[in-house]
């Protein structure tokens, strides 16, 4: 039995005896300001209700709170400048935390963000212990002390994780103010646990009224927190499904897969969040070669037989280019005729949505079933094209098709790619956006040597040159894309400089 459902039992608004409560009693309970016996004595016995001041004097709802500092301090060992790492040196209790129970599942938890804000190093150590976990080896989690205020600190600035974890021991007004703090910095998409210090249902409830997604209270242990994080990102009922973003050229030979792929790696190292890049073009796929890699298994594996296709097998089958970055490599070889149905590939590609937050769909330039059924699938779809007549065309198709087949998305973007080539005619920009009736999100002028070096030596263009202007341009469209914003890197020590850290 979770301690929620033990608190349902010991709930003071379930007890068959209780006298009848307004509204402004029931609230005077929730926030603290008066017991469950105060309420049952006669009206002259019950103490006066305080009234809430602006000045936070006497407020009853922060009585059981704890200070609130005014800049959320971070506790640092003086060698390291990492709090996870002082974190990591703690070692829990299972006399603090409770028993251990193994009751929990064998399925991975997918490719998330966990941020942990923690009051206490305690908290911080048994986090940083379950995230090592082999259940929770696709997730990227970091730890960091000072709670409630420290996250609402970090986020004013910065995109938050798929999911956040935040240790606070307070209870009434306080919380639920700095809650709402909170909610105005989060991403719609964000989950939070609160991690509190009293098993109380009337706050279980609203939290869960607030948007909280769990609630716990110690005594835990690292599969505690395993188990909750599993339970909401692998629910049978709302399955875990990644964004996908489908990348198509409006012709051929437009450099449709040279965007994908340099999009997709700047959503993962700039934005810092996993995605996985699957590669569709299986007879000419470019993927495997810009990333430099040559998987003996690729994506025609899996649709040769999509009903075997597990979380196991899928694991194996993605290439880890990255720390974040997975990638779904095509065959890219003739000696076969790839002629799978549509069904196919929304099975595999329904599976591998269970894997990262984002996917991103390198398709190619041909008109079938499945491509069409996967484009218009995709939850965002962006086209490339070159600045002529042909792509206009083709691109024009296109935006026709899918704003017809998805009234309620927005439009497609358009990448412009090549811009400025030396002796080719080209269609002005400005009559390329009347013609489609949306500006295009990115133009990319015509820079071989920059793209030709960097294919060739199977790399991105922001790993050779990240000040570029095609870099800057691959960042914003991963943003508009993903509607995340890239992440300040943290700046190195100086033992880690000295140290090549």
């Amino acid at each position: 039995m979770t301690d929620a459902n033990r608190a349902l039992k010991q709930d003071p608004f379930l007890d068959g005896d209780d006298p009848f409560l307004d509204a402004a009693d029931v609230e005077r309970l929730l926030l603290g300001e008066a017991t469950r016996e105060e309420m049952n004595r006669p009206p002259a016995q019950q103490a006066p209700v305080d009234t809430f001041d602006d000045d936070f004097g006497d407020d009853p709802f922060l009585s059981d709170a704890a200070p609130v500092p005014a800049k959320p301090e971070r506790v640092i060992d003086p060698v390291f400048e990492d709090v996870q790492d002082e974190v990591a040196a703690i070692q829990v209790g299972e006399s603090l935390y409770g028993e251990v129970d193994n009751d929990v599942s064998d399925q991975p938890v997918p490719r998330i963000s966990v941020g942990a804000f923690c009051e206490r190093p305690e908290t911080g150590a048994l986090i940083h212990n379950a995230a090592n976990d082999r259940r929770l080896a696709k997730a990227h989690v970091t730890v960091e002390l000072g709670g409630l205020p420290a996250a609402i600190e970090r986020y004013h600035d910065e995109t938050t994780p798929n999911l956040l974890i935040i240790e606070s021991g307070m209870r009434g007004r306080g919380l639920f103010d700095q809650l709402e703090e909170l909610a105005g910095v989060c991403d719609p998409d964000t989950k939070v646990i609160i991690i509190g210090a009293a098993n109380d249902i009337s706050l279980y409830r609203e939290l869960m009224k607030r948007g909280v997604s769990e609630y716990l209270v110690p005594p835990m242990t690292p599969i505690h927190v395993i188990r909750t994080i599993s339970e909401l990102f692998l629910d049978p009922e709302q399955p875990f499904a990644g964004k996908t973003i489908a990348f198509i050229g409006a012709k051929g030979g437009v450099g449709s897969s040279t965007i994908a792929h340099n999009a997709t790696w700047a959503l993962t190292e700039g934005m810092q969040s996993d995605a996985v890049l699957v590669d569709l073009d299986l007879s000419f796929g470019t993927a495997g070669l810009d990333f430099n890699q040559d998987p003996a298994q690729t994506l025609g594996d899996a649709l040769a037989e999509p009903d075997r296709l597990d979380d196991a097998l899928l694991d194996r089958l993605l290439v880890r280019c990255t720390d974040r970055l997975s990638l779904f490599s095509a065959p890219a070889t003739l000696d076969k005729e790839w002629d799978f149905g549509t069904q196919d590939y929304e099975m595999v590609l329904e599976k591998v949505r269970r894997q990262a937050p984002y996917v991103a769909l390198d398709l190619p330039h041909m008109w079938t079933p499945w491509v069409k059924q996967t484009l218009l699938a995709a939850d965002q779809v962006v086209v490339t094209v070159a600045p002529d007549l042909a792509s206009l065309r083709n691109a024009k198709n296109l935006f026709d098709l899918v704003a017809g087949a998805r009234p309620n998305d927005e439009p497609p973007r358009v990448v412009i790619n090549m811009a400025g080539m030396p002796k080719r005619p080209e269609i002005p920009i400005k009559d390329f956006a009347e013609a489609l009736g949306t500006p295009p999100t990115l133009v990319l002028p015509f820079e071989p040597q920059l793209f030709g070096k960097a294919a060739n030596n199977g790399q991105m263009i922001t790993e050779l040159d990240p000040k570029s202007k095609a870099a800057e341009g691959f960042s914003h469209l991963a943003s508009l894309v993903s509607g995340r914003t890239p992440v300040a890197m943290p700046k190195r020590s100086l033992i880690a400089k000295l140290f090549g850290g």
